[in-house]
């Protein structure tokens, strides 16, 4: 049995830089559904678990990246609902507190080099060709058990927003707003903050899971020089919103979307009074990736 239950309110947000520019902030805070599957990873783990078990697989293997917060919630989740977890890691053989936590959890870790890390089912199929037990999921949740998890998102809005934010590394959690908004005719602009440098191929990955020709904005000029890549605006504005307002934020998802909330008000994009909403995504120990910036 999975117990779905959890808990993500949406929470008004004062921050000056940003409420100058006459618009409310609010905040949906999918970081304290729990505090290792957290943000969106739970959602996009919710049906691939429901699924997992319904096949009556045993065993979940997936990919990431070494201070992947998509591993760390899957081995979490693996030990919370009873599955066995395997992951490969991109890079050589490293150790840090998100790899430490995965392997408190159970996870087995296989590391492989960048280079045979882009053919994935050649890795997969070397170590599970001949296994039954197992199910796959893709590297950051990718696919459409995960778009179906992040449309729920926009069934529990408790009231009535005028433009809705969200980072996006795969495309999952987008695609699933985006078709949630058109599902359940909420009336906000969808607006997408792609976390990595030349991330157009991005509205094919969203394209893919959309139900519907439906439209959205995907901004892609606030990678900050690309994934996980920070600069010195960022990392200043990442501190401050943490001290102003008492939320953490994490520079490789939140904190660039934040940024470019009140850059584009300061442009005027936003219409005066709007009230906008941005889903807190979680992924905050994307902080011990680089400690000492802020120190």
């Amino acid at each position: 049995m999975i117990d779905l239950k959890f808990y993500s309110p949406e929470e008004e947000v004062i921050y000056e830089p940003i409420n100058k520019y006459n618009v409310q902030l609010y905040l949906k805070r999918d970081d304290l559904i729990h505090p290792f599957i957290s943000g969106n990873k739970w959602r996009k783990l919710k049906y691939n678990l429901i699924k997992a078990k319904n096949e009556n697989k045993k065993h979940l293997v997936t990919f990431g990246g070494a201070y992947s917060n998509h591993l760390l919630a899957t081995a979490a989740a693996g030990a919370k609902f009873k599955f066995k977890t395997t992951a490969f890691v991109r890079g050589d053989l490293v150790e840090n507190p998100v790899l430490d936590f995965c392997k408190i959890f159970g996870m087995e870790l296989f590391f492989v080099s960048r280079e045979d890390y882009k053919d994935k089912d050649k890795l997969f199929n070397q170590k599970f060709k001949h296994s039954t037990d197992f199910y796959l999921i893709n590297e950051g949740g990718y696919g459409m058990e995960a778009e179906l998890g992040c449309r729920e998102i926009i069934s529990e809005l408790e009231t009535n927003y005028d433009y809705i934010f969200c980072a996006a590394g795969t495309g999952a959690t987008a695609a699933g707003l985006i078709n949630g908004k058109n599902l359940y005719n909420i009336m906000a602009e969808i607006n997408i903050i792609a976390t990595l440098k030349g991330a157009d191929f991005l509205k094919t990955e969203i394209n893919t899971l959309l139900t519907g020709n439906y439209e959205y904005n995907l901004h892609t000029n606030y990678h900050f020089g690309g994934y996980a890549k920070t600069k010195d605006d960022l990392i200043g504005f990442t501190k401050n919103f943490i001290q102003k307002t008492g939320i953490l934020i994490d520079p490789v998802y939140t904190a660039k979307t934040l940024f470019a909330i009140q850059d584009l008000a300061a442009q005027n994009y936003f219409k005066p009074f709007a009230k906008i909403l941005m889903i807190h995504t979680g992924g905050l120990f994307g902080l011990l990736g680089m400690p000492e910036k802020f120190r």
